[in-house]
């Protein structure tokens, strides 16, 4: 009977023990071991801090209700990539009106008027009429730096101080910055050579920024350096780097700027394959660098719904993207990815890191998001 009572109490301590959060390391990272499972998706409040609702139909945002998701979308001004920013501004206003507290966006800045003598006048206008209307943060794109050029035909990068008052105007309001500046490594590749699929895709359709056909425009280093000079002439910018702070390609490269530039963060959007790539040949480094900056770290998916758009047909897609994303930071299964050749697997991130790159991270660097869910 006693040696019962003892195996009964001995059982007992080792369930608890194995509920209790407990504390180990991987690498040099210590960690809480309290963690997520598949079933726990449909039940944590996420929010995917980077998509594109191009459309007022509700498709988007009523399965990531389902998924439990709120959501930021993010407008942008490209004459290569329509359609225009006052449009998108107004699709994102009724998404926002018909989902409150489950969407928040991003307004934006045009330079399609850049060499006219009013340009900084009519940018801080429609910077105000936005933040009115509840923008919870502003996105500068990669065409400054990428196609932007003055009446001399100079090419304009994001240091120019012609934006100077551009940001000053942000800074006052307390907005922050969502900044897609520059592009992927590999868009400076030739296609063979590319590390994702994606990226390949992608400059196969536009080849107009696969900056290995022009090699007359700035290098993916001077794109960088520009970046870093905006953050170095404004050092209390909240800034948001879109894509990885287009460092996808090594987590050692991101955590420098990380280090350096204490109001930086970053979103993951259309880059979490590249966190896959890296963690095949070095799976602890991706993790260790996840948790040390976990506070640093927003997830996203870029995903797009256009207005012609059958979200019937995108439904299984969008909702599949948001499942294989949390198994790959939830869980440690063995993946694959279509964007590259070879497995992977998950990194079984702790809850509370999980936690902040899913939700907390989106309320503390877009503040205003604080009214979703």
């Amino acid at each position: 009977m006693r040696n019962s009572v003892a195996i009964i109490v001995l059982v007992s301590l080792l369930f608890q023990q194995c509920t209790q959060p407990q504390e180990s390391t991987t690498g040099n990272v210590k960690e809480d071991t309290a963690f997520y499972t598949a079933a726990d998706f449909y039940t944590v409040k996420k929010t995917d801090a980077h998509v594109h609702l191009n459309t007022d139909k509700p498709g988007f945002a009523t399965l990531a209700k389902a998924d439990n998701f709120s959501l930021v979308t993010i407008t942008y001004d490209d004459v290569n990539e329509p359609p225009p920013m006052e449009e998108q501004q107004q699709w994102a206003l009724k998404q926002v009106k018909a989902f409150p507290g489950s969407v928040a966006y991003a307004t934006t800045i045009s330079v399609r008027n850049f060499n006219s003598s009013n340009w900084q006048q009519e940018t801080i206008a429609y910077l105000k009429k936005s933040f009115d209307s509840g923008a919870v943060a502003v996105k500068i794109y990669k065409v400054i730096g990428m196609s932007l050029k003055d009446k001399a035909g100079k090419l304009v990068m994001v240091d120019d101080p012609r934006f100077d008052p551009i940001f000053n105007f942000i800074k006052q309001n307390h907005i922050p910055i969502l900044g897609h500046l520059g592009e992927p490594k590999n868009c400076w590749l030739p296609a063979d050579k590319m590390t994702i699929k994606g990226d390949k895709n992608y400059y196969t359709e536009f080849p107009i920024y696969h900056m290995y056909l022009h090699p007359e425009f700035p290098s993916y280093e001077q794109q960088i350096a520009a970046r870093d000079h905006l953050l170095e002439k404004n050092p209390d910018l909240q800034f948001v780097g879109a894509h990885l702070g287009s460092l996808e390609w090594s987590v050692d490269e991101l955590a420098k700027r990380l280090d350096k530039f204490p109001n930086m963060a970053v979103d993951m959007a259309a880059r979490i394959s590249h966190l896959q790539f890296q963690s095949v040949s070095n799976r602890n480094k991706v993790r260790d660098f996840i948790i040390k900056y976990q506070d640093r770290l927003l997830y996203a998916t870029d995903d797009v719904v256009a207005a012609s758009a059958n979200f019937a047909d995108m439904k299984a897609a969008v909702h599949n993207t948001w499942i294989t994303d949390w198994q790959f930071f939830t869980s440690k299964d063995t993946m694959t990815d279509a964007d590259f050749d070879g497995s992977f697997r998950g990194l079984q991130l702790p809850k509370k890191v999980v936690d902040k790159i899913y939700r907390v991270n989106a309320e503390k660097w877009y503040p205003a998001t604080l009214k979703l869910h």
